[in-house]
C-alpha cells in the first residue's frame, strides 16, 4: 500500500489521525503528515477508513 496526500488542500480536521494515528499526524500548522508511507498490511483497513473520513478527500491510497 502506498499512501499519497495532497497538502496543499488539507483543512486539518483530524479525521485521518483519529482514524489511524499510526500512520497520520498533524505538523505544526495541523497539516496532514503520512508517518508511514508504506504501513504494514495490519493498518491497510485503519488506512482506507482514514481516506474515507478526510472530509477534505485528500487521501488516496493504492494497494
Amino acid at each position: 500500500m502506498k499512501i499519497n496526500v495532497d497538502t496543499g488542500k488539507c483543512i486539518g480536521s483530524g479525521a485521518c489521525v483519529v482514524a489511524c494515528e499510526e500512520v497520520f499526524g498533524l505538523d505544526d500548522d495541523g497539516v496532514v503528515v503520512v508517518l508511514q508511507s508504506n504501513p504494514p498490511a495490519e493498518l491497510r483497513e485503519r488506512v482506507h477508513e482514514a481516506a474515507e473520513a478526510c472530509p477534505a478527500e485528500v487521501i488516496e491510497t493504492t494497494d
